[in-house]
């Protein structure tokens, strides 16, 4: 008899569907390095034309990315980040730090500094209390949360 599966409800797999792409993540980057211009976009990713046009379309329709006409004729247009774009940038900076610490620990490629003057080292933090939010310091709750239920060996 075959197991039915139902994929846990979860608001990560929901933003990966989004933004979760390769091609995707680094032309948001690109973005926040302020490169707005599709051509740099592509020679700055390596990512192919085609590629990289069905990922910012995608973006913009998901409300990450906006596009702005900079030229009529020919039409050309530059990307920029909305809200939720800029908020995918927090999401990469901590990625990055992951990246840094785990692959690139001797030597890492870019540093970003903080307007304090500072070496910028982002770590996630409870909104209400400011604590570091980290496995075992929270729970899960809401309709993604699924039971486990454990089978004995009497079963």
């Amino acid at each position: 008899m075959a197991k039915s599966t139902a994929p846990r409800a979860c608001s990560i797999a929901d933003a990966l569907e989004l933004v979760g792409e390769r091609w995707s993540l680094l032309a948001v980057r690109e973005i926040l390095h302020g490169v707005r211009r599709f051509d740099e976009i592509v020679r700055n990713t390596g990512a192919s034309r085609d590629i990289l046009t069905t990922r910012l379309r995608k973006l913009e329709s998901g409300g990450v990315v906006r596009r702005e006409q900079y030229s009529e004729r020919p039409p050309r247009f530059e990307y920029h980040l909305t809200t939720a774009g800029k908020e995918v940038g927090d999401v990469l900076l901590t990625l990055m730090r992951w990246g840094d610490r785990h692959l690139n620990p001797d030597d890492p490629p870019v540093r970003w500094l903080h307007s304090c003057g500072e070496v910028l080292d982002p770590v996630v933090v409870c909104n209400h209390c400011g604590e570091p939010a980290r496995n075992n310091v929270h729970t899960a709750t809401g309709r993604g949360v699924l039971v486990v239920h454990e089978t004995g060996s009497g079963s």
